[in-house]
């Protein structure tokens, strides 16, 4: 069985990976779930973005599977085709040196192309639920290798609808499946699933006091009136050092008026 012997706290899935080396311990996620996965226990992560959850079901699948065996083995399953397509990268990279075959099968592509691909055997299938439908009815993938289905922000996954397409998915794989579900919060829909693909399911909870984002400082400025809000951002581009920023806004309203406030301010060079 292939041993990965260096985690990266970088493998968030925004993250190119091109080196492994520069890790010095597990995430709180990933010493508590690597192991259990290994082990073959279902599992539910549930931990905010930034955690590791990433690093953690990719090193625990490339754990899990034969490489001397060109079938699928793995699927995992994202919201989105740009988490899909991340996901793969950091698998490729986490598994560089085991020659490990591990394909992005999303829609907006090619389907020839995912065809022939899959024909010609892929260790990890990472992609969303529709694609990876079509190709397992269309029997270009191959479940009977699968032993291990992850559902990466399995939250999401229903809200943008594919409750169903999930479930035709399961139907298609050995009943022995082991079922890994990684999700920021655990609604109604999510709890349902467990119960029905997964068997006493390992639940791991890291809380937000135990985020450990090195390199990362976070503060919060309290501005008692909305009006005030865009001086302020101002004021902290003129004390701090930014050269890129991303700006999150409740409504697309607030994200309108601030572009426009932007586009007219002379004081705030942002």
């Amino acid at each position: 069985m292939p041993i990965v012997r260096t985690f990266n706290q970088g493998c968030h899935a925004n993250t190119q990976l091109h080196s492994l080396t520069d890790f010095e311990k597990p995430s709180a996620i990933q010493q508590r779930a690597i192991k259990p996965i290994v082990e073959g226990r279902d599992v539910i992560a549930q931990a905010q973005s930034g955690t590791g959850k990433t690093a953690t079901f990719c090193i625990s699948v490339l754990q899990s599977v034969d490489i001397s065996l060109l079938e699928t083995q793995a699927i995992v399953l994202s919201p989105t085709r740009e988490l899909a397509t991340q996901n793969q990268s950091v698998m490729l990279a986490l598994g560089d040196y085991m020659n490990v075959q591990c394909h992005a099968c999303i829609g907006g592509t090619s389907i020839g192309e995912d065809i022939r691909k899959l024909e010609h055997g892929q260790h990890v299938v990472s992609g969303t639920p529709g694609r990876v439908f079509d190709m397992i009815r269309r029997r270009t993938l191959r479940t009977r290798n699968v032993k291990m289905l992850v559902l990466d922000e399995a939250d999401e996954l229903l809200n943008k609808g594919f409750k169903d397409q999930i479930y035709d998915i399961y139907r298609y794989l050995p009943p022995q499946t082991q079922v890994v579900i990684v999700s920021a919060t655990l609604p109604h829909d999510v709890l349902e699933m467990t119960t029905k693909f997964m068997s006493d399911p390992v639940r791991i909870l890291v809380k937000r006091d135990e985020l450990t984002l090195e390199g990362i400082k976070q503060f919060f400025v309290a501005v008692e009136k909305e009006e005030w809000k865009f001086d302020t951002l101002c004021d902290l581009y003129d004390t701090l050092t930014i050269t890129q920023a991303v700006i999150f806004c409740n409504t697309r309203r607030k994200v309108r008026c601030l572009f426009d406030m932007r586009s007219t301010a002379n004081q705030c060079d942002m």
